[in-house]
């Protein structure tokens, strides 16, 4: 197995973070939350979430995925991603091999200074403007960032000459290393594994579809798709507004039913409740709702035809 540069950070994780690193740069102040190397073992999902503050994500080992926002993406060696604050995204890790994260958590708060440097001023507010405004799309190390890490690591841990300092100006460049990134066109060379917000409206409908002769609640296909109710429901709206989950329910347990209806003779209570109403009186009022006839009336006027 080849070496691992990184793998000394795993030895004191929490060293850099003991730090309490604050950094004035031009009009900015710059609190580091987060500092560390970790590892996802196989497999290892962490669920939809955000932070308030900028978080980046670089990849110095393994493989795996993450989403941002409704877009999948595969992560391999060499690669970073930043999520902004509030940016909601997922994390996992590939099933048969671990990935490592080398983690950089910062608040960039302003901090007016009447002594700043110009130069430094321009730059600094050039830089925050473009993490800003970054797509939420993972591009390749191509300014070595991860470097930097282990630079800051091994200068805390020698306790070298000046090293907070050093650390600190290993975090600016951290951040300028990532804008380059993106400057130089450096997007990841894979493309999005697929359209999560369709993808997971479909395997909704599907799964519904199988089931929607037993118990179907939002709860229990959200959990199947591993994300809350509250996110399942919004997914509903965006693909149509007019259509609630239970109304989509209810569409696909209606179709069934009309097809019994027509292709068989059996009674319509054994077909209401074979299709997942509660009984022949419920799927009576929900037929004169939706269709203006019962399901007799249906099923007679589909044998006239």
């Amino acid at each position: 197995m080849s070496h691992f540069p990184f793998g000394i950070m795993f030895e004191k994780q929490d060293m850099l973070e003991r730090l309490d690193i604050s950094i004035l740069w031009g009009h900015y102040e710059i609190s580091v939350l987060r500092f560390h190397l970790t590892s996802f073992p196989p497999g290892k999902v962490i669920d939809f979430h955000n932070h308030a503050e900028f978080e980046f994500h670089f990849i110095p080992r393994g493989k795996g995925t993450v989403i941002l926002g409704e877009q999948a993406y595969a992560l391999t060696e060499g690669m970073l991603y930043l999520t902004g604050p509030g940016v909601m995204h997922r994390q996992e890790a590939n099933p048969e091999e671990a990935m490592d994260e080398l983690c950089l958590h910062v608040n960039i708060a302003e901090k007016l200074r009447e002594d700043a440097d110009s130069w430094e001023v321009a730059e600094a507010e050039e830089c925050v403007e473009k993490l800003r405004k970054l797509p939420p799309v993972p591009a390749q190390d191509y300014h070595k960032a991860m470097r930097c890490f282990l630079e800051a690591y091994e200068a805390c841990d020698g306790k070298l000459t000046g090293y907070y300092t050093s650390i600190k100006h290993l975090v600016i460049s951290i951040l300028l290393k990532v804008t380059r990134a993106y400057d130089a066109g450096g997007m990841g060379t894979s493309a999005p594994v697929r359209d999560m917000l369709a993808y997971r409206y479909q395997y909704a409908i599907q799964y519904m579809e199988a089931n929607s002769s037993a118990t179907v609640t939002l709860e229990n296909v959200a959990e199947k798709l591993n994300i809350s109710s509250r996110q399942l429901q919004r997914i509903f709206k965006q693909i149509d507004p007019d259509k609630t989950f239970s109304r989509v329910l209810e569409d696909i347990r209606l179709e069934a039913v009309c097809s019994k209806l027509e292709a068989s003779t059996l009674p319509i209570e054994h077909i209401a409740e074979s299709e997942g109403f509660t009984n022949a009186t419920y799927l009576h009022s929900v037929f004169r709702k939706r269709l203006g006839m019962t399901p007799a009336a249906y099923r007679k006027s589909k044998k006239l035809n």
